[in-house]
């Protein structure tokens, strides 16, 4: 309970009138990794939907220091989810992303997908249906695609990056490598996919991944250069990440 902090049984908040970020737990001794760009991300989210509570984030990082063990070796996802009455956490394995990772179309617009919003069981109920380590749904709508059900999405083209620039949630990770490589914010459209050289996820789950194709679709991966230079990036940040001492 937000108010008292008292334990009650767990709820996965999902469909309610919420925000929720899902970060990543690493290694023993343990790094969490961009948790304070979480934290804030998430406390900020709470304001927009009129959920604030005053000494959040002390709250946020004493359930931290109650539920996280320092002792075991973490290869894990943490959820922090929030309404007006509750902050749910759960703890679950990271699945490794296969080598040949695809996309799957789901024509799809996410409820106000500017924030990581609870409303998510129409996507959990589809992803149900899909291999986790080998796939992930490509959310489209109106012929333009915009994320997928668990990342952001970024695509090559000529040595420059591009990403969509509107009707998706500017993820932490994503917002990493924007600072560190000037993404450049455009429609993309389905039917100009095959001008991309690349599609790579970002994502807290995901890390850095290269989509080797789109499952209905011609597009296949004709490299991975920008895969291997966005990836290389992204884990001298997850090993220079601080040690989480509580």
């Amino acid at each position: 309970q937000i108010n008292t902090l008292k334990e009650v049984p767990f709820k996965d908040l999902w469909g309610k009138h919420g925000v929720f970020t899902t970060i990543r737990l690493i290694g023993k001794p343990l790094k969490i990794v961009f948790l304070q760009n979480h934290l804030i991300n998430l406390i900020n989210s709470t304001k927009k939907y009129k959920i604030f509570k005053k000494n959040l984030k002390f709250k946020l990082n004493k359930i931290l220091r109650i539920n996280l063990n320092k002792n075991k070796n973490y290869n894990h996802l943490l959820r922090l989810a929030i309404n007006k009455n509750l902050i749910s956490i759960s703890i679950r394995n990271r699945i490794t992303p296969s080598k040949n990772f695809k996309l799957q179309l789901l024509n799809y617009k996410r409820h106000n997908p500017k924030y990581k919003n609870l409303k998510y069981k129409f996507i959990l109920k589809k992803m149900k249906n899909i291999d986790l380590k080998s796939f992930d749904l490509a959310l489209s709508f109106n012929k333009l695609i915009y994320e997928t059900a668990t990342a952001n999405l970024v695509f090559v083209k000529k040595n420059r990056l591009f990403s969509p620039k509107e009707n998706f949630y500017k993820g932490i990770t994503i917002k990493f490598i924007d600072q560190k490589f000037c993404l450049n914010y455009t429609n993309i459209h389905l039917k100009n996919l095959n001008d991309y050289e690349e599609i790579i996820l970002l994502g807290s789950g995901k890390g850095v991944i290269s989509v080797s194709s789109i499952q209905g679709m011609n597009w296949r991966r004709k490299s991975l250069k920008y895969y291997k230079i966005l990836n290389d990036c992204y884990e001298k940040a997850v090993t220079k990440c601080p040690i989480y001492y509580g």
